[in-house]
């Protein structure tokens, strides 16, 4: 496994963020980590990277605890580990050229001579689909979708074992988003990196993700095969998610079944007793609302839930409340 997390906590003061956590990716794999603003997906990706410092549980990168090392003893290991940031514009120095931007790595890891930077630059930035002359360009003469191509070469350039890509074509135009989707993609399956994919698009990590976690108020509800997840989601909330999702086809979009959940997510600093769903679960019952249900796999498979109903190997239908 490139990435092992265990059990994983953080807190920021009364806030439960992340609240006991564990997610595997495997060498080469895309998993899309999927939920709603708020539900600690984000806190995530920068616990795995060390920028934010866990509460507590287990961080192994490649098989190696990374969880407590030192600034000093995780700076040579930061070249195995990079992220592609949600805003293309902030998270580049304006100041800098582009290839300043993408030769920085390079340089602090001491992976290239100065004379070397420039043409392992040019060449990066025409995996990412940029002409040669953009290395002279500042980030604001640049389209957000370029700007997003720089932030993806910066972070490919080392050739990291894994890469957090935090809602990476959020802040896109809708006709941008594709393209960059695609390069993605194309780019995963050419250099074989790992990528913990964050979103809240179910129809993204559709495309890229091999696997899926649905994350909910600082924990996992479900995760599995992304073709499993689609054709049968176990969890209430992931049918809710996933009856959201608009589909291609306007026949198919007219019959669906729309999950209409009530009320607002509960706050991370007071979370309900017993599954936090319940608040808002069509389907909940007397043990949802006193047991917390464990995240289990009756039938197999590596499908596993966290609902009492599934734990009693029963499949909910959130759309036929009783």
């Amino acid at each position: 496994m490139i990435l092992q997390i265990d059990d994983l906590v953080k807190h920021y003061g009364p806030v439960r963020a992340v609240d006991g956590l564990s997610l595997e990716i495997g060498q080469g794999e895309v998993l899309g980590l999927v939920g709603e603003s708020g539900s600690g997906k984000s806190t995530v990706g920068r616990c795995v990277l060390r920028l934010t410092e866990p509460t507590s549980g287990a961080i192994r990168l490649d098989g190696r605890d990374i969880t407590h090392l030192s600034r000093r003893r995780l700076r040579p290991l930061r070249r195995d580990m990079h992220i592609v940031f949600q805003d293309p514009y902030s998270s580049l120095n304006p100041r800098f050229t582009i290839e300043q931007i993408v030769g920085e790595p390079l340089l602090r890891h001491q992976a290239a001579t100065r004379l070397e930077v420039g043409g392992r630059v040019a060449a990066m930035l025409e995996k990412v689909g940029l002409r040669p002359e953009t290395r002279g360009r500042f980030p604001h003469e640049l389209s957000g979708g370029q700007r997003q191509r720089v932030g993806l070469a910066r972070a490919l350039i080392l050739g990291p074992k894994l890469v957090v890509a935090d809602e990476p074509v959020s802040a896109l135009d809708v006709s941008v988003q594709a393209s960059v989707l695609n390069l993605i993609n194309d780019l995963q399956r050419d250099l074989g990196f790992s990528c913990l994919f964050i979103t809240h698009d179910l129809s993204v990590v559709e495309f890229l993700a091999d696997r899926i976690a649905v994350m909910y108020l600082g924990r996992i509800v479900e995760s599995g095969p992304t073709a499993e997840i689609f054709a049968e989601p176990r969890h209430p909330y992931t049918q809710a998610l996933l009856s959201a999702a608009p589909v291609p086809d306007p026949v198919r979009q007219r019959r669906r079944r729309r999950i209409v959940l009530g009320g607002d997510v509960p706050s991370p600093v007071d979370p309900p007793a017993g599954c936090r769903f319940h608040t808002r679960c069509p389907l909940a019952y007397d043990a949802c609302r006193t047991v917390e249900p464990e995240l289990t796999d009756p039938r197999g498979g590596g499908h596993p839930a966290a609902c009492h109903l599934v734990t009693a190997d029963r499949v909910p239908d959130a759309a036929s409340p009783r």
